[in-house]
């Protein structure tokens, strides 16, 4: 019994981190990129080295998953595909980000 408390102790500690984790990403990224990734969809500006910085550590696949059909009001999705691109760390055709799917490539 003590071992499987164990176990769901670290299991939690674990979620947790990572939510607190997805959290401080999300936060660093809309001080650091926000004014690259909103809408209008033009023009598209290449970010920021803090930008770039953001984009290298953070964990996509959980901000993804935060991605709301409200956030992509907010956030151009389409810029975000060149924000990662330009910052290198593209996304891969088909991956989804929120409702958005990443479209083929030279498209």
């Amino acid at each position: 019994m003590a071992k499987l408390l164990g176990l769901f102790l670290v299991i939690a500690i674990a979620v947790g981190a990572t939510a607190d984790e997805c959290e401080g990403d999300r936060q660093d990224m809309i001080r650091e990129c926000k004014k690259y990734s909103s809408f209008p969809t033009e023009p598209k500006i290449p970010p920021s080295e803090a930008c770039c910085a953001v984009w290298q550590k953070a964990n996509i696949p959980c901000l993804c998953s935060m991605v709301t059909k409200e956030k992509e009001k907010i956030w151009c999705m389409e810029k975000v595909v060149y924000v990662a691109k330009y910052c290198n760390r593209p996304f891969q055709p088909g991956y989804k980000c929120g409702s958005y799917t990443v479209p083929p490539l030279g498209q």
